[in-house]
């Protein structure tokens, strides 16, 4: 097990328990004292968990998500967050944007929170608005429906009809798979009626795509490459799909990492 995995079932274990001891942890993941509690100063810097006496307990952030959606944000962490960083860099003063409910999208969100404000932010998404709304600056537009536990957003027929409404300068979208001369694909069909209604809406559409994404193709097309304005993803990407996707797609963007990264952040494997 590495540390990304140990890090994920900590996360799991204290959110099905609410505390944990340290040598509870040990003696669960085989690993010593030690490891753990390396694994919990870094789920602790990053909001997870929160420390406690001997152990840790479950952060406020950390049981705002549900179980499914908390081991996908874990996943390839580190790329999610240079991606969003990327994104942030094309987003301009008082512009409206729009949000899904991918998880890379709320590691973004996370950056605009803490960002200078003057944006409006239009999302399906409920741990979105919670993110958002953890500043003060910006102005948060909720599109409320039926709501989805497995990705945490609203979706349904009062949802499409509320995205109709809705013109956004940049639209930021996650995908479950993408075909660098064919499209994104999901596998939530509940989810993608919003995606497809806000990219006919939107000045800019801006995939945010970890290099896991490339070649893989879900139950249903979503957006068509020409869709696509703006393509962000992480080094892992192969050249080869790099290739493919600059011929269809106007920009692509690489998100280079940190120097000097954390020794316990593990990339996710291609």
């Amino acid at each position: 097990m590495n540390p990304q995995q140990r890090r994920q079932s900590i996360c799991e274990q204290v959110e099905r328990k609410g505390v944990c001891a340290y040598e509870e942890l040990s003696a669960l993941l085989g690993v010593c004292s030690m490891t753990i509690r390396r694994d919990v100063d870094q789920l602790a810097r990053e909001g997870l968990v929160i420390k406690t006496l001997g152990g840790i307990q479950r952060a406020a952030e950390a049981s705002l998500y549900e179980s499914d959606l908390l081991a996908r944000l874990m996943t390839c962490r580190p790329q999610k967050r240079h991606i969003a960083r990327e994104a942030l860099r094309l987003v301009q003063p008082r512009q409206t944007l729009f949000l899904d409910g991918g998880t890379t999208c709320l590691e973004l969100a996370k950056l605009l929170a803490a960002g200078d404000g003057g944006l409006t932010v239009v999302t399906n998404s409920a741990q979105a608005c919670m993110e958002l709304g953890r500043g003060k600056g910006n102005m948060t537009v909720g599109i409320g429906g039926q709501y989805d536990a497995a990705s945490a957003s609203f979706v349904g027929p009062t949802a499409e009809e509320s995205a109709a409404r809705f013109f956004v300068d940049v639209a930021f979208m996650s995908t479950k798979g993408l075909i660098p001369d064919e499209g994104t694909f999901e596998s939530a069909i509940a989810t993608f009626r919003i995606k497809q209604i806000i990219a006919r809406q939107a000045g800019r559409v801006v995939l945010l795509a970890d290099h896991t994404k490339f070649n893989q193709r879900a139950l249903s097309k979503v957006l068509d490459i020409s869709q696509l304005h703006v393509v962000i993803t992480d080094s892992g990407a192969l050249d080869s799909d790099l290739a493919r996707l600059r011929r269809n797609v106007k920009q692509v963007v690489i998100a280079e990492e940190l120097p000097n990264p954390s020794s316990d952040e593990v990339s996710c494997a291609h």
